[in-house]
């Protein structure tokens, strides 16, 4: 509503712009002639004359050359001004209120666009940006940062969104500019190594290790890297290392934080248990407690092992946990019924029946 108001406003000052000046009185036609100066003139030289200002033979000299300058005059306003014709008048000031209204909506219904609905200019540009294609965007980039390749803050922007397009190498190619360009630090180490691994079909590479490695002495707490030098160690087969890894990652990260669930299923994958290790430390502790306190603590850990040892029972490292765990409380036959339990667990598999056997000897049991 307040659009419309102001076009009619802007259409009513068109209007009496053109209509003023045909509404003005024309101005007397003899006003200001140069021939009524001259007539005046002539008035005066009697009035000089009469008074005796003047001799006559001077006044007949000014008479006779006011006289030539008069007759000039008269030729030359001998062609009489008309004042505009009433008609034509008329003829502009109905065009003035008609005409031009009508025109303009004439134009504004095929070109304009009446139904439209308000819309903001933040909306437009949203619009227009999410209308253009991700691999566009990335083109343009990429045109901008041939023309600037120091731009940091460009690389930083196109890295992450060339990993989202499965484009690897050149994601590899833009975390080295962010380094180059932005300074080194341990987010852009491990963001490097994840794009390493990624070009590798998902293996941890030697180059990428030492990346990784490289994170977490900028930063013993970087996340992504402590991770994926979990994911190296069981590629290469060190599963306990793994586990290790993994469970000191869980042990000090907070309850709520997004990256648990992927950590808890990596330990499961390798055999690992989330749940706190059964330590000397802790059962020695547990000894000097009540009965029902020691019960309550060391019976849901134990069983907590047992229970997952159960599920899967390639870990040797908990088997003898829990072996070592009945022992310390005294319970000898759980104990020796957890080896058996172990060694049908493993007996598929010598070098870690191997281990077993030497853990087994360590604790005082038979081999």
């Amino acid at each position: 509503m307040t659009l419309w108001f102001l076009f009619a406003l802007m259409t009513a000052a068109a209007i009496f712009a053109v209509l003023w000046p045909l509404g003005r009185a024309a101005r007397p036609q003899n006003e200001g002639r140069e021939s009524a100066v001259y007539k005046d003139q002539l008035a005066e030289i009697e009035r000089d004359l009469a008074g005796g200002l003047i001799g006559s033979s001077e006044a007949d000299a000014a008479r006779v050359e006011i006289s030539r300058r008069l007759l000039a005059a008269s030729d030359a306003e001998g062609s009489v001004r008309v004042a505009p014709n009433t008609a034509f008048r008329r003829a502009v000031a109905v065009f003035a209120l008609a005409g031009l209204p009508l025109i303009a909506v004439a134009l504004y219904l095929p070109l304009g666009s009446p139904k439209l609905p308000d819309f903001p200019l933040s909306a437009r540009a949203q619009a227009v940006t999410a209308a253009q294609p991700v691999d566009n965007l990335v083109a343009q980039v990429e045109a901008h940062l041939e023309k600037n390749p120091k731009d940091g803050r460009g690389w930083s922007v196109l890295a992450p969104v060339l990993v989202k397009l499965g484009r690897f190498d050149d994601a590899v190619r833009a975390y080295r500019n962010v380094i180059t360009f932005n300074g080194d630090n341990a987010a852009h180490r491990a963001d490097l190594g994840e794009a390493m691994a990624a070009a590798a079909g998902g293996v941890v590479t030697a180059e990428a290790k030492a990346e990784f490695e490289r994170a977490v002495a900028l930063d013993a707490a970087e996340v992504k890297a402590r991770f994926f030098l979990g994911l190296s160690a069981e590629q290469d087969g060190r599963t306990n290392e793994a586990a290790a890894i993994w469970q000191a990652m869980l042990k000090s990260a907070p309850a709520d934080a997004p990256w648990r669930p992927l950590i808890e299923a990596s330990l499961a994958r390798v055999g690992g248990s989330a749940a706190p290790a059964l330590s000397d430390d802790s059962i020695a502790a547990a000894k000097d407690m009540n009965e029902t306190d020691r019960t309550a603590m060391i019976r849901g850990m134990v069983e907590r092992l047992a229970g997952r040892l159960k599920q899967n029972g390639n870990d040797v490292e908990g088997w003898l946990r829990l072996v070592r765990a009945y022992m310390v409380l005294g319970e000898r036959d759980k104990a020796r019924q957890a080896l058996a339990d172990a060694r049908q667990a493993v007996g598929n598999d010598a070098g870690r029946l191997k281990e077993l056997n030497e853990g087994l000897r360590n604790l005082g049991l038979d081999g």
